[in-house]
């Protein structure tokens, strides 16, 4: 955490980072670029899991 706000782990960039790239309409790709501290790995598995909350049905 930094300052509060959920980041990558063993990084300083905030998931948020992310999800306001791809509502810009950034590629994955564009992220990593720019953030190279942050894995695929990382950034996938944060979606996935990001996927899996919001498609929860009641």
């Amino acid at each position: 955490m930094l300052s509060g706000t959920p980041v990558f782990y063993g990084t300083r960039v905030p998931l948020q980072t992310l999800i306001d790239y791809l509502e810009a309409g950034d590629r994955l790709d564009d992220f990593l670029e720019d953030f190279p501290t942050v894995s695929r790995a990382q950034a996938t598995a944060f979606l996935n899991q990001a996927g899996d909350v919001v498609s929860i049905t009641p």
